[in-house]
This record gives C-alpha cells, structure tokens and sequence, in this order.
C-alpha cells in the first residue's frame, strides 16, 4: 500500500509542476461513500474501537491509517494480524457486520452531498457508487435515504462484488465502476470524489482526476496526490471540469 501510495504523490507533484489549475473535461462521476457522502467514519471507529477493546488491545490512529478506504475482509485481516487476535479475519467481519446493522442505520447525509447528487441527477450527468463496503452495510447505511440513493447509475460494493478483486489503494473498484456505464468511458473521462488518502491512489492509479475532501485532522502531506482538495462536497464547482455549473 505505502508503495502505491508515494509512487502516486510522485508523479502528481511532478505532474504540478507544470500546472496547478489544466483540469481535463470529464462526461461521468464516481463517488465514495463512507466520510464523503455520509456521516460513517466516527461510527466505524467506535465500531471498531469496541471490537479491539473486547479483547484487550486499543485501535490507534496508526491502525486506523492503514485499514482507512480498504475492504472489510482486509480492514479485518489487518487488525487480525497486527494484534494477533484470537480470532479469524472472517469472524472479526461478522462481528463488525452485527454491529453495523445498528451503528451505521442512521447515518446522515455529509454538507454538500445532497445538492451534488440531485443536481448532477437533474443535468444528466452519469454518476456511480464505489464503496469498499458490503452489499449488507451499503443497504444499512441508505435505508434513510432511499430515494436520494436511487438516483446512482449503479453501485459497485467492494468487500462483496466479485469483479473487484483488490481494494484500494489498488484501482479496481473504479475501473469496474467506469465499465459499467452503458457507454463505458474512458477512465479519464470520470472524475472521482474521495475523503481517503487509499481512495485517491486509487482513482489516480485508475487514470481517473480524483476530488478529495480529506477529515480536517488528516496530515496534509497525505492529499498532495489529489486533483483538488476541498473542505466539503458544498465547495465543489462542477465547471472546473466540464460540467454543468449550479444554478
């Protein structure tokens, strides 16, 4: 992961050297979920802090930095492994999934994300979900927002679709996302939305332009990778890329 993740802040800063503002026209958008569009990082961490305190060990923001953005079979496997749990990866995920059928239900909507998504829905502009999350946690986490998910082309779900065989930082999920459109562009004409530092070398490995809107506490030194960055989806300005401008 380290790996992917310097080699891609290396050819981006090389990349800016030369401008800081040519951003390419893009015709689709795909967008993470979890800490971009909804409000599930805190909840995933007390989920996860809950877990690690159950049998004796504590989750740090070190632990944290390394399972941010993946899978949850590798959130598991990581966690399993760094501290030598007493239990399987696959029983760690099936605790976390008990817990999340509570914890994630109510979610609420993250600033910015609902007048993005029904504007682009509104101008016709194809956009896709690409979440490292289970088909289980996805249908937790939207149950309250039903009718705003709906309008997402498709949904690509990570830790339990077939066709994604690693998870970020590798660029699968968005490859797979952009295949899926009816007239499956080409990776550079999608922008992806990110708030992970694995999702963006994710995107930027897809050849894609990534939009970041990092945790404020996050080091900066972990965004330089990113097309831009933004404090929240609300400051997005959609012609910066071709798009359709707000009204």
């Amino acid at each position: 992961m380290r790996f992917y993740l310097l080699k891609t802040v290396a050819n981006t800063i090389a990349r800016r050297q030369f401008s800081t503002t040519n951003y390419r026209k893009v015709t689709h958008c795909i967008f993470d979920m979890d800490g971009l569009l909804l409000d599930t990082e805190l909840v995933y961490k007390k989920m996860i802090t809950q877990l690690c305190a159950k049998y004796g060990h504590k989750y740090t923001d070190e632990l944290m930095m390394k399972v941010l953005g993946g899978t949850e079979q590798r959130l598991s496997e990581i966690l399993c492994k760094e501290l030598n749990l007493p239990i399987s990866p696959k029983e760690f995920r099936d605790q976390l999934l008990v817990l999340g059928d509570t914890m994630l239900a109510n979610a609420p909507l993250l600033d910015g994300a609902e007048k993005l998504i029904r504007h682009l829905h509104k101008t016709q502009v194809p956009f896709a979900l690409a979440t490292s999350s289970s088909e289980r946690s996805v249908h937790t986490k939207v149950a309250h927002h039903k009718e705003l998910f709906k309008h997402f082309h498709h949904m690509v779900m990570g830790s339990t679709d077939e066709e994604v065989k690693f998870g970020k930082p590798h660029p699968d999920i968005f490859l797979v996302a952009a295949s899926r459109f009816p007239d499956k562009p080409d990776p550079t004409k999608c922008l992806v939305f990110e708030d992970s530092p694995h999702g963006v070398t994710a995107g930027i490995s897809a050849g894609m332009q990534v939009v970041m809107v990092p945790d404020p506490h996050l080091d900066k030194r972990l965004t330089t990778h990113a097309t831009i960055v933004l404090p929240t989806l609300a400051k997005f300005q959609p012609q910066l890329f071709g798009l359709p401008a707000f009204q």
